[in-house]
Formats: structure tokens, sequence, C-alpha cells
């Protein structure tokens, strides 16, 4: 057989967890056909193999993604998108240009604000009243664990001094009881549920826009962190979006869809998502995974920890965050899930909420332990003594390493309130490497950066090198946690096999062996070879998938 594109002189790193490199490769049509020296793969030469000379530059197993938002991350970029602004005059001035043309009564969407852009991480209503016109604004912060909203919108849902916090969230007020404009977990749908839904045609257009941004970036494999309808969060349900470009041909990637689970309807939804799986059963978009949400976030104090927050003030000298579910209802739902063979992606960020996530799959039967391919995301805060569980129970460890670094949001918004002994607790990615557990990265975006050279940039670096990807001096000079540091081949294994395995087709992604999926990048530097430092500044110049090219050129 012949192959249609050959790429030679270079380096290929075909396996990355074994550190396996050749000399060049050889696709044919959307298989790899061979890898090898130079002068081996010219026998797979024909009339008309495209033959590319790397000229030194890295080959690499195309990237995925374990835990993005992909549809948010495309919707966010089309609307008043204000990810990356670093002030709060900054944000007011995108909020300002974008709804200059917006009609009278549209509401402003988007978000992607940081808390650091704010004194004490909360804007205000009454600076984005001024910056929207007035309108009704709904802008979730990058996390989408707090949203900023608008006066206007806050009257249209009938919230002021005399609404109570919902179980599951929380109203920012001032010392008068007013709300402020900024609502947090749960207490977002008393104004996300008046929102207008994305119509058919801009989620369509969001997903082009968000699959081209991933594909520039060298992802053509991902698992989309919440599919359903979580207006908690801000998130439109997406499920039929996915599975019609699946359908009709322009997903422009092989995607796994987690289902949300709603924890409002506890065991009486899964008839719901098992409809929904054999809807969306096989080709390029799969629902075979569910969504746990089991807690919030460490900046918000919503995490749920096992000891207090530390100087919150008085009256909250023992808030330790809430678990969304009881440990007992994790359990059961976690049993039934994995008895009807679905996967279980948990997000858990705080110790407490890492440790009930590891208990309920222990609960299992052990044969069952490992098989359901069940994974915890974030990780921030986990337990010296469950590192070693991840190996135990099977259960992969989803890190977002772009996060373990010290960057504002860490050193004014975390460590000041979680004490030093937990401060060394989080992202412990090489500790549960050496324990023996699997490891999995994934970006959170519209969160963070879905830049997977920023994030392993991170991972072996434990510090930031330029604001997503934009040159300029180091974002931060200190590593945070320096012994968490993993090899660079190892970061991209996890980029890699780790998020194959994840999504279960590592028999056909994660690696170049020969019969593999022909979906590789090219990379302007190497980064095996250069200093560690250079890493961030690295850039995919193409992205091959299914053998051909979605991005750049050879």
């Amino acid at each position: 057989m012949s192959a249609t594109l050959a790429l030679v002189n270079g380096r290929v790193l075909v396996e990355p967890s074994s550190t396996t490199t050749a000399e060049a490769v050889a696709l044919a049509g959307d298989r790899v056909l061979a890898t090898g020296t130079t002068e081996a793969i010219r026998e797979h030469l024909g009339s008309r193999t495209e033959v590319v000379d790397l000229a030194g530059r890295l080959v690499l197993p195309a990237f995925g993604d374990a835990h993005v938002h992909a549809l948010n991350g495309g919707l966010e970029m089309r609307r008043c998108n204000l990810l990356g602004l670093r002030t709060r005059s900054e944000c007011l001035d995108a909020i300002a240009r974008y709804s200059a043309g917006l009609a009278p009564d549209a509401w402003v969407l988007g978000g992607g604000w940081a808390m650091e852009a704010f004194p004490r991480g909360l804007p205000a209503a009454e600076d984005l009243d001024a910056a929207c016109g007035h309108r009704a604004a709904f802008l979730p912060n990058r996390d989408h664990h707090s949203a900023w909203v608008s006066t206007a919108a806050l009257e249209l849902a009938g919230v002021d001094a005399t609404t109570p916090d919902p179980a599951d969230g929380r109203i920012e007020r001032d010392e008068s009881g007013r709300p402020v404009g900024v609502l947090h977990e749960g207490a977002m749908s008393l104004v996300s549920r008046l929102a207008p839904p994305a119509s058919r045609d801009e989620l369509r257009a969001a997903l082009g826009v968000a699959t081209d941004e991933l594909a520039s970036l060298g992802i053509t494999f991902f698992q989309d962190a919440c599919v359903g309808d979580a207006r908690e969060l801000g998130v439109f349900d997406t499920f039929d979006c996915y599975r019609g470009a699946a359908g009709d041909g322009t997903l422009g990637a092989e995607v796994v869809g987690a289902l949300w689970w709603d924890r409002r309807r506890g065991l009486e939804q899964l008839p719901d998502l098992l409809g929904r799986r054999e809807a969306a059963s096989g080709g390029r978009f799969r629902a075979t995974s569910v969504k746990i949400m089991l807690d919030g976030v460490c900046e918000t104090y919503t995490a749920a920890m096992t000891e207090p927050y530390v100087g919150l003030g008085p009256g909250h000298e023992h808030h330790r965050g809430e678990l969304f579910l009881s440990p007992e209802e994790v359990a059961a739902a976690v049993a039934t899930l994995d008895a009807a063979g679905f996967q279980v992606h948990f997000h858990a960020l705080g110790d407490r909420a890492v440790h009930v996530g590891l208990d309920a799959v222990e609960a299992l039967p052990a044969e069952r332990r490992g098989k359901g391919r069940h994974h915890l995301a974030h990780l921030q805060f986990v337990r010296p003594e469950d590192i070693a569980r991840f190996q135990r129970l099977g259960v992969t460890a989803n890190f977002q390493p772009l996060w373990a670094c010290a960057e504002p949001q860490m050193e004014e918004l975390t460590l000041p309130f979680v004490g030093p002994e937990r401060a060394t607790w989080q992202y412990r990615i090489a500790s549960v490497l050496a324990a023996g557990g699997r490891v999995a990265f994934g970006s959170d975006w519209p969160v963070s950066s879905p830049d997977p050279l920023q994030e392993i940039h991170v991972a072996v670096n434990r510090r930031l090198s330029t604001r997503l990807g934009r040159a300029g001096a180091p974002e931060t000079e200190v590593p945070f946690l320096a012994e968490e540091a993993i090899p660079v081949a190892t970061a991209i294994a996890a980029f890699t096999e780790g998020v194959a395995r994840v999504n279960g087709c590592e028999d056909r992604r994660g690696t170049l062996r020969v019969g593999k999926q022909a979906d590789l990048v090219i990379l302007d530097r190497d980064i095996l070879a250069i200093p560690p430092a250079e890493i961030g500044e690295t850039s995919v110049t193409c992205t091959v998938a299914g053998g051909r090219v979605v991005h750049g050129a050879p």
C-alpha cells in the first residue's frame, strides 16, 4: 500500500508513555501505515504520495482533552468574551463595546471574567449596569461557578434583599442584605433560567468555532464535561447540537459527551440518560459518560473540605463548603450508573469531595472497579491518604495542569484561606503517578486556555510561561510545589494516551502505532529537546485528523 502522506527527516514520538521515537511516519488515508527511519519509509512512497521534509521538527500524536466545555467556549468566543482580560476597566470596556451593537431589549450574554480583576473577586452590578446600557446581563466568570448579573436581570428574576439563598448556592450581598450583582453556584439559576436560550443556528456556529479553535491547538478528540440542561452553571443543553453535527458529518472532532446528572432528580433520571446514550451510541459523538458535580470551587468557599476554611471572619469559623449530594446519594448514583454501563465523570475539587468520590467507587463490587473507567476531575486538594487509592480503585486522576501555579487567584483567593498544610495538597500530579495511578489531562476551557502546550509547560515547570500563549515575560517566576512537576513525555502522554483511555478509544488514538488513526500534530520546536522553560513558547504548525490537514500546513 502506498502512503498518501509521508513526514520525513524529523522526530516522531510514536508512543509518549514509552518515549518510543522514529525519524519518519507514513499515513495511508486515515491510518498510520508505518514509522521508522526516513530511508525505511521511502519504500511506502508512491507516485501520489505527498512527502514533507520535517527538517528536524517534532511530530506527536494529536492531543485530546479529558475535560472541556467546547460548545460553551465557542459561544463565549462569539458573545461578550472576557476571557484573558486582566483588569476591571478592560472588562467594562469590552462589555460596553459588545453592548453597543445590541437591541435595547437584548440580553448581554457571554462571560469569562477573572476574579483577580476585581476587589475581593467581586464585580458590582452598578458597574455592569452602566457598561451594558442597563440591559439584563448574565456573565459567568471563567470557572462558571459564579455569575456577574445586572440590576435589570435581578429585577426580572425578583431577587432582592428578601430572597433566600438556595440550598446549593449563595447570593452575594452588602451589609444591608441587598444583592450586589454576583451569584454563586446554584444561585446562578435564579437569573440564568430567564436568559434566552441559544438558538440552533447559534449553537451550530459556536460548535464550528470551538472545534476549529481546538484543532488549531492540536486537539482532535475530547470529552465534553457537561452535556445537559445545567442552568445552575449557565450551561445550555448541547446534546442535540452534537448529535446533529455528528449525523450530518460536520462535527470537527470525535466527542464523548458526559451527560449532566441533575442533583435535584436523583435516580429517577436514569431512563432519560439511557435514552440519550442509545440515541448517541456510535460515530463521532457518543454519550457514554455521566457528569456528577460534587462541590464548587475554593475561591468562593464552596469546595467541600474536611476541615473549615481559615480567615473567613466572625460567624464563619466552621464553614467548610458543602457537598451538592450527600455521600449516600453519591454512592447510590455511582452504583446505579456503573451497573448500567456508564462511565462516571466527577467534579471533585475539595479534599472531602475527592474522598467521597473515591468512597463511592470503592463501594462498587470488587470485580467492577476499574472497568467503568471512572475519573475524578480537578483534584485541587487531595489528602495524602487518598493518593494511593487512585491506583487501587482503577480511577483516573483528571487534572487541569494550567492551574498548578502561583498566579494571583492562587495567592490572593486560595492560599490565605486553606492554611499551610492543605496548601501542599494541591494538584498532586507527580504523587498520583508515583503511586501507580493513571493520569489524564484536560483544560476545562473556557475556564482557562485550551492550549495543551501551555498546560504541558505548567505540568513540567509548575509555573506559567505567558498569558494564553502571547509572547512576553513569564507570568510567574517561582515554581508552585515543584516536587509535583513531571517529565515532558509524561505530560504529553496525559494529553494523548491518557485522554484516549478515558474516552475508551485507546485502540484507535493516543499513539502513532501502525494501524492507529492518522491524527497527529507538528510543532515548531522539539519540546523533548529544548530547555523546559521554553515549552510555553511552542506552537502547533499543523494538525492532521483522519489523514487530512485541518489546521496549518505541513
